[in-house]
């Protein structure tokens, strides 16, 4: 009887969102959870005592004598970058949190290396796993909107700044609201309206809550109390994409704003349909009549279980890749396009 195949992992950056992650790797029996690199020593603790991992401060010694399959690259965004060169050099195969890097250079060049190194890379999306998203997506693929003209999305926090991390600071996280929660929103969409190409792109972006000592002291919120002395990034951002199909897409976030909206959902609107996420219908003409479909069943599905199956199947067993470093890539060219549009005042071309 062959033996089964067992996925060595090992983690850098042992945080919070890695914890996350290694929930949900370990409910499975063809997961070995080998070891963590982390810079801080309660960090290594926690893993040791409380999941029982190995500890190193030091990444490239991990990588060197633990020699994992797959390593998952769980910290700031401004360390996704080299760690994950460094760890397909090793021989490993990467699993990158969202965003996937800090810009698209960088973006590129991890999948330059990718390919000339026969590594598999995945990206932290999870939000296009989602049941209701792929009955839109499926509807879409299959022509029942026509072509798509626009579509709006967002998500919004009326007052939502971390109060942990570094997400306030711009040189460690590449941006605010936009880079940390926008990209959920963003990739979700656009995967949903068929993932066409972005040729230019619109926005703006403003700082008027995060920085100010006073609203983080004297305004209840979930989160208070976070560090407006470092806080150099936006609290809420809008842009505009325009497709190579002809379509637009409007993308809404916020940290803040004096507005009651909050969460994350989309519309979209095609020629011979429309959709919205939350509450899920599509809305056409039928019978001389302008009806709304709504699925009677849709299934709970976890959708962070769906994403680490899928990885550990993409790496064990050569399954689809359900989030791919060239998603990863065109989400980050329409970040930095948003970006650089508010910088300069003007629409910019997507490269």
């Amino acid at each position: 009887m062959a033996r089964k195949k067992v996925l060595k992992l090992a983690f850098i950056g042992g945080g919070g969102i890695a914890r996350y992650h290694a929930n949900y790797f370990s409910r499975h029996d063809d997961v070995s959870i080998a070891a963590v690199a982390d810079i801080c020593d309660a960090s290594l603790k926690h893993w040791k005592d409380v999941l029982e991992v190995p500890g190193y401060t030091a990444y490239q010694e991990m990588l060197q004598e633990v020699k994992p399959d797959l390593v998952s690259i769980c910290t700031p965004n401004y360390l996704h970058y080299k760690p994950a060169l460094d760890a397909m050099k090793a021989g490993a195969h990467v699993f990158i949190e969202k965003p996937m890097a800090m810009n698209s250079r960088e973006c590129r060049n991890i999948i330059a290396a990718g390919r000339k190194l026969n590594r598999k890379i995945s990206i932290g999306f999870q939000h296009r796993l989602d049941p209701r998203v792929q009955f839109i997506s499926q509807a879409v693929a299959e022509g029942r909107f026509g072509n798509i003209l626009q579509s709006r999305v967002y998500c919004h926090r009326r007052r939502g700044f971390p109060n942990w991390g570094v997400f306030g600071q711009k040189a460690l996280q590449g941006g605010g609201c936009l880079i940390d929660i926008g990209v959920h929103a963003l990739e979700m969409c656009w995967y949903t309206v068929g993932r066409p190409q972005p040729v230019a792109v619109s926005g703006n972006a403003w700082t008027y809550i995060g920085n100010d000592p006073k609203k983080a002291k004297d305004v209840a919120c979930r989160w208070p109390g976070w560090d407006t002395e470092t806080f150099d990034v936006e609290d809420l951002a809008v842009g505009q994409i325009r497709f190579d199909d002809g379509s637009i897409m409007a993308l809404e976030c916020s940290f803040a704003m004096h507005h009651e909206e909050e969460g994350m959902n989309f519309t979209i609107r095609g020629e011979k349909a429309g959709a919205q996420l939350d509450p899920l219908k599509i809305y056409t003409d039928d019978y001389g009549h302008m009806v709304n479909i709504e699925p009677s069943f849709i299934p709970e599905t976890e959708i962070w279980e769906t994403k680490i199956r899928g990885v550990i199947d993409h790496v064990l067993h050569n399954g689809p890749n359900l989030a791919p470093a060239e998603d990863g890539l065109v989400v980050q060219q329409i970040l930095d396009g948003i970006y650089r549009s508010a910088r300069t005042g003007r629409e910019v071309a997507v490269r």
